[in-house]
C-alpha cells in the first residue's frame, strides 16, 4: 500500500518552481476525459434539434468553443493540485508574448469567422464581390472562407477581410439582379429607334426574364453622343458579365444594321497663322 502511495505522491519536476505529482497528472488527464465527455454530449444535444446548415454552422464555432474551454480547465485543474500556474506564465511570458504578437491576425479571423457564422451575413452559395474579387462562396470556415470565381479559380478569404472592407453581396436579397449596358449613339440617330433595338437585344438573350421587362434611358449628353443606360434582369448573377459581353455583340450588330453610329471622342483644332510683317 505504501508503495502505491509513494508512486502517486512521485514528485515530477519542471524547472525549480514547477512540480507535480504522478497522482496529480492522472487528476489532470481524468478530468481532461471528463470535460471532453461532457463537450461530445453537449455537442449532441445541442446539435438534434438544428437543420443540417445551422449544425455545419455550430460545429465550427463548437471547435473553438471547445479548445477554449479546455484550456479553462486545465488551468483551473493546475491551480486545485497546487502546480504554480503563476510561475508556469512568469517562464513563459516572453514566448506567450510572441506567440501573441504571431497569431493576432489568425485570431482576428478566428473572431470574425464567428461574426460570420452567427449573423448570417454570408451564406454557401452567395456571389460576393470583395476587394475587387467576385466568387461563389463554397465553403465558410472559422478562419478563412473559400469561393471561387467565374473563370474557376479559388479565392481563400482571410475572415477578417469581412469586417475591413466593403463587401458586395450579390444575392443577398435573391438570386434575381438588375444589370445595366451604358452606350452612347451619334447625335442625329433616331432615338426611339436606338431605344427598340437596346429592349430587342436585351429581350432576346435567353438569360434575360421576360418580366420585368427590359427598360431604356436616356441618360445624358455626352461631349459626343446621346447616352443611353439599358437595364434589364437575370437570375444567374455569377455569369452577369457573359450576358453583358452577349448583348454588346447584340447591340453592335443591330446598330451597324440599321446605320446607327457609335461616335468615337473627337476634337477640332484651330491654328491660327500669324503672317510676320
Amino acid at each position: 500500500m505504501n508503495k502505491i502511495t509513494d508512486f502517486f505522491n512521485y514528485p515530477i519536476r519542471l524547472g525549480s518552481e514547477i512540480s507535480f505529482s504522478v497522482g496529480a497528472l492522472i487528476i489532470i488527464l481524468f478530468v481532461f476525459i471528463l470535460t471532453r465527455f461532457f463537450l461530445k454530449l453537449s455537442k449532441r444535444l445541442l446539435l438534434y434539434r438544428m437543420d443540417e446548415d445551422t449544425q455545419y454552422k455550430f460545429r465550427s464555432i463548437f471547435t473553438f468553443f471547445n479548445y477554449f474551454v479546455y484550456l479553462i480547465i486545465i488551468l483551473i485543474t493546475f491551480d486545485n493540485i497546487g502546480v504554480n500556474v503563476t510561475a508556469i506564465f512568469a517562464a513563459s511570458a516572453a514566448l506567450l508574448v510572441g506567440v501573441g504578437l504571431a497569431l493576432q491576425t489568425f485570431i482576428q479571423d478566428i473572431i470574425s469567422g464567428i461574426f460570420i457564422i452567427a449573423d448570417k451575413a454570408v451564406h454557401v452559395g452567395d456571389i460576393i464581390d470583395i476587394d475587387g474579387q467576385i466568387g461563389k462562396v463554397e465553403n465558410i470556415t472559422l478562419r478563412t472562407t473559400r469561393a471561387v470565381t467565374i473563370d474557376n479559380k479559388v479565392l481563400i478569404i482571410p475572415n477578417h477581410k469581412f469586417l475591413t472592407s466593403i463587401l458586395y453581396n450579390w444575392t443577398e436579397n435573391g438570386v434575381i439582379t438588375r444589370e445595366h449596358i451604358i452606350v452612347g449613339v451619334a447625335y442625329d440617330s433616331d432615338v426611339n429607334l436606338v431605344q427598340q433595338l437596346l429592349i430587342d437585344c436585351a429581350t432576346q438573350h435567353k438569360q434575360v426574364l421576360k418580366k420585368p421587362i427590359p427598360s431604356v434611358l436616356l441618360k445624358g449628353f455626352g461631349d459626343n453622343a446621346l447616352i443611353f443606360q439599358l437595364f434589364f434582369t437575370i437570375n444567374k448573377s455569377f455569369i452577369a458579365e457573359r450576358v453583358k459581353s452577349d448583348i454588346r455583340f447584340s447591340i453592335l450588330a443591330a446598330f451597324d444594321k440599321n446605320k446607327i453610329d457609335i461616335p468615337f471622342p473627337q476634337r477640332t483644332v484651330w491654328v491660327n497663322k500669324t503672317e510676320a510683317k
